[in-house]
Formats: structure tokens, sequence, C-alpha cells
């Protein structure tokens, strides 16, 4: 059960949809990025990586906005072609299902800055750094997490030190950790949108 659905690959389906932004999520502790382009940025950073506000340095990252989808694809082409050099093979740790695995560059951050840079002269919205635009989308979503936690609750059958005890659990362990670790990292104070229950058993764990 997902907070956020990032299952599987984004699917581009056209560019008369709405607006879309090209992202560059550089590594946190590596001279390695990642290059794209989607209309759920969030969603796609977690599918990429489940700790993905640890994984990526959101204060280095951003995100470039565009009309449509064909915008965004079309800047993505153009660059994706000028770092020809810079390509790099994909960490190990990122999910393969999420087609992550293509488009990751390597010193390739310093140009992409540059190139943000530009389009935000030229009138594009630009979010750099990207932290306070992660924080503002998961405070958006706050009014899900009582929801979202009651399932949790539901599914260990309201005993959340289940996710500790049954081996079964530990993926859904692993999951409310990931979800709850992300607001905190973000500065959002997640007890008060948790059922009490599963606020006790977080509080030891949280990072």
């Amino acid at each position: 059960m997902p907070f956020v659905r990032s299952s599987g690959p984004e699917q581009t389906r056209g560019a008369s949809e709405g607006a879309c932004h090209l992202y560059v999520l550089p590594c946190a502790y590596e001279d390695l990025l990642k290059l794209g382009f989607s209309r759920q940025p969030l969603e796609r950073m977690q599918a990429l990586h489940p700790r993905y506000f640890e994984f990526f340095d959101l204060d280095r990252a951003l995100l470039v906005e565009t009309e449509t989808v064909r915008d965004a694809r079309r800047l993505e082409l153009d660059l994706r072609h000028r770092l020809h050099d810079y390509n790099a093979p994909a960490p190990l740790t990122v999910r393969v299902q999420a087609a992550g695995l293509t488009e990751w560059y390597r010193g390739a951050y310093e140009p992409l800055a540059q190139e943000a840079a530009a389009l935000s002269a030229q009138g594009h919205t630009v979010h750099t750094p990207l932290r306070p635009w992660v924080e503002a989308q998961l405070r958006s979503r706050t009014h899900a997490l009582y929801g979202w936690a009651s399932q949790v609750l539901e599914s260990v059958e309201g005993e959340p030190a289940h996710l500790d005890e049954m081996p079964t659990m530990h993926a859904l362990r692993r999951q409310v950790l990931d979800v709850l670790d992300a607001h905190v990292a973000l500065g959002i104070e997640v007890d008060e949108h948790l059922p009490d229950a599963l606020t006790r058993w977080y509080a030891p764990r949280s990072r």
C-alpha cells in the first residue's frame, strides 16, 4: 500500500495532458546524477530509490517546469546529446523496475546547473534547490497520512509490533519507515497525522 504511488515506470501519454518537469537529481555522496522528465517528479524520485531523500542531494537537485510533456522531452533529448561524453552506469541500488538504468551522468552537474540558470533567465520556472519543493509536496499530502497509517494497522491487526516480529511484514515495515523518515527528513512532524499506536511504534525508530 504505497503512500506515494510509484510501483512502476511512469508512462508518458501525450503532450496535451498538461505541464511537465525536467529533473536533475545528483546523488548525495558521489559525482553522479540522473537526468529525465516527469509529470510527477516526487513519485519519480521515490520510484528510483525508496530513500530518495537521502540518496539524492536535494540541496543541489533541480526541476525545470515546462508547459507540455513534449517540451520536456525535447529539452531532455537535447541535453542528452550534449552530455554524451558524461554517460555513466546507473548505481547498483537504483530500482531496476523503475526503468532507472539510463540517463545517468558523471561530472555533468555544472553544465546542467548553467543550463537551468539560462532557462530561468528565459522565463522558465526553475526549482533549485529542490528541498523546499519536496517539503511543500509532502506537506500538501499530510491529510492522507492518517488513512494510509490506518490501513497499515489494519493489515497487522492493529498491532504495529507485528511489523518487527513477523518476517512476512519486513517489506511493509521498510515501507512505513521510508515514508515516515522522508517526512521527518524534510522537517515535517508526523505525530499529529498518525494513529497513536503507530506514533508510539515509530518514535524510537525515527531518524
